[in-house]
């Protein structure tokens, strides 16, 4: 089970170009604002460039989360006797024997 967690540097390294983006996106808000307007010009712009990096951050975590999961699927080590997973309708049902 350790081995299908997602570990906080993968997480770090998978957000490094979106945490970039972020970062811009906040600062230039921060640089148009108007004198005296500071909150007024930079509160939505900075909400929707949070709301973007955390879906970013959310959707990336989950496929990496995925990855780890799929790599340790159990379908992943078949033997020859067990055949394929294509082998099987796509419905899930097996075919019958003879049929």
């Amino acid at each position: 089970m350790e081995g299908k967690r997602v570990r906080v540097e993968e997480v770090k390294q998978a957000m490094v170009a979106d945490f970039d983006r972020l970062a811009e996106a906040v600062a230039q808000a921060m640089n148009a604002a108007q004198d005296g307007h500071l909150i007024a010009d930079t509160e939505e712009p900075v909400h929707q460039a949070n709301d973007v990096f955390r879906e970013q951050v959310y959707e990336k975590v989950i496929c990496l989360l995925q990855t780890k999961q799929e790599a340790f699927s159990p379908s992943a080590g078949r033997t020859p006797e067990q055949g394929l997973a294509a082998d099987h309708p796509p419905d899930g049902q097996r075919a019958r024997v003879g049929a």
